[in-house]
């Protein structure tokens, strides 16, 4: 969808669809207020109404869109309020519309202009790579949306680029997530990091099995050692070390398809261990939004992935790994996967000896137990880690909950046999996971991300996110490193 800025006054505008964002409790515009009853419209948050103007404004249509009381506004509001407006346009079978922000808000016009076109644009993803046969209005698509700003016109379009380039990354990221697992396996993954390369100009660097052997990648060895689709390490880097520069590495968890192993999962919903990579899919759509906004940083993203599978050469319970640390891991459960294989890549962080490590993985059911479905843990050794990430994540409505890191889950981790075991039982599985993980990422400061709970869903989770993969992390991530390059991109 092509998005572009006009100072033309709302209502003199010819569109096939107004949409009109509005605060509660004010009064509508003289032009348009004869043209509703008393009481139909309070300009509640998530409120709608479709009027017809009959030519009382140049518009054929006018969507009233609520966005709740002024002072109460955020951008999430603004992004709901988008989005909103963009379903009913493709609704009613428009392929235009015009989008007008009511005057006044605390919301700043950047800010309001990538707020709109993330909404807008994120509201208006779908994947039917796979249907046939689909009838028009199955196929209906907005070909252009027209933000109306009468004031700020070039701050609100420096905000729009912006938003379009993190929703386009978050789209890349829900697609990779949900492809099916014949179609995104580990060397797939490793294709598509080196088509961001090229298009991006990033340093790619993809390791097969052989050379994992060869450098002593014991855990992605040992996870994908069942499958016939071989592992993958990737590195993507875009940047350079440089004085003053923070280096940031970003980890995802790549299990292209996630069957448990030996220690296979239950049949029911096994469809959905497609998303296990979701991490990997959030690094790789983070790394294309900063090759589009060109922030004066140095990152770093690091991926691992494999498919865990049950076979006669699969890994077992009872094994023990040699990680690229040097440390050994005794196999409990092999469904246990996913922190296996981040062992190698956490270590191999180290290397850059980065300002922060930040891994997303969808690691542990405790996670969901623990948060539901709206919100991902985080467990860090760093506060100022922490603040930067729920900042990020109150601003972008991907939100984080700090849960604690300490000694005592480390110790539910430690075998008699090898240095770690792969599970700690299940009292506080996402507490000791993340146990498991600290050690691998030496003295550097770090965070853990469990997006278990926020990755996929079997249903739509708000106006902007629908069933399937989310591309959780990737608009969370943008933004704290956006924040971290200095708050303008």
């Amino acid at each position: 969808m092509n998005i572009s800025i006009n100072a033309a006054e709302p209502f003199g505008y010819q569109t096939p669809l107004l949409a009109l964002a509005t605060w509660e409790g004010e009064t509508l515009p003289e032009a348009i207020a004869p043209l509703i009853e008393a009481g139909d419209w309070t300009g509640k948050a998530k409120q709608s109404l479709v009027i017809y103007p009959r030519g009382a404004v140049a518009a054929s249509r006018v969507l009233l869109v609520g966005l709740g009381p002024k002072a109460a506004v955020t951008s999430e509001k603004l992004r709901v309020a988008a989005a909103t407006a963009a379903t009913r346009a493709r609704e009613i079978g428009v392929d235009s519309f015009a989008l007008a922000l009511a005057e006044g808000g605390p919301i700043g016009p950047r800010a309001a202009g990538q707020a709109l076109a993330e909404g807008a644009t994120l509201a208006l993803y779908r994947f039917d790579t796979y249907r046939t046969g689909l009838s028009p209005e199955q196929t209906r698509s907005i070909e252009s949306l027209t933000i109306l700003a009468p004031s700020d016109t070039d701050e609100v379009s420096a905000g729009a680029a912006v938003g379009q380039a993190i929703a386009a990354g978050t789209s890349f990221a829900r697609d990779l997530i949900n492809h099916p697992g014949n179609v995104v396996v580990p060397a797939k993954l490793g294709e598509t990091a080196l088509d961001l390369g090229k298009e991006f100009g990033f340093k790619v660097t993809v390791l097969d099995k052989a050379q994992l052997e060869a450098q002593g990648f014991g855990g992605i060895i040992g996870v994908g050692k069942g499958s016939a689709n071989e592992p993958r390490f990737i590195t993507i880097e875009y940047g350079s070390k440089q004085p003053g520069v923070p280096t940031i590495c970003l980890v995802g968890k790549g299990i292209t398809f996630d069957t448990g192993g030996i220690s296979i999962k239950p049949g029911e919903r096994m469809q959905e261990m497609i998303s296990d990579m979701s991490g990997a899919a959030a690094v790789l759509g983070t790394l294309r939004v900063i090759g589009a906004l060109k922030l004066p940083l140095h990152i770093v993203g690091l991926i691992s992935t494999a498919e865990n599978m049950p076979s006669s050469t699969a890994y077992k319970p009872g094994d023990i790994l040699t990680t690229l640390s040097g440390k050994t891991i005794e196999v409990l459960n092999t469904d246990a996967e996913g922190r296996i294989v981040l062992a190698d890549a956490l270590y191999y962080a180290q290397r850059y000896e980065p300002d922060a490590i930040i891994d997303l993985a969808t690691l542990t059911g405790a996670i969901v137990v623990a948060l539901g479905t709206y919100v991902s843990g985080m467990m860090t050794n760093s506060d100022s880690l922490a603040d930067r990430l729920s900042r990020a994540g109150q601003e972008t409505h991907e939100r984080v909950w700090r849960m604690p890191l300490w000694e005592e889950y480390l110790d539910q981790t430690r075998s008699e046999v090898a240095d770690l075991k792969n599970t700690g039982g299940r009292p506080g599985g996402a507490l000791t996971a993340a146990a498991f993980l600290s050690q691998f990422v030496g003295e550097y400061p770090w965070a853990h991300l469990d997006i278990a709970g926020t990755a996929y869903s079997e249903r739509a989770m708000g106006p902007y996110t629908p069933r399937g993969g989310a591309g959780v992390g990737v608009r969370l991530l943008t933004q704290m490193l956006v924040d971290w390059a200095g708050g303008d991109a």
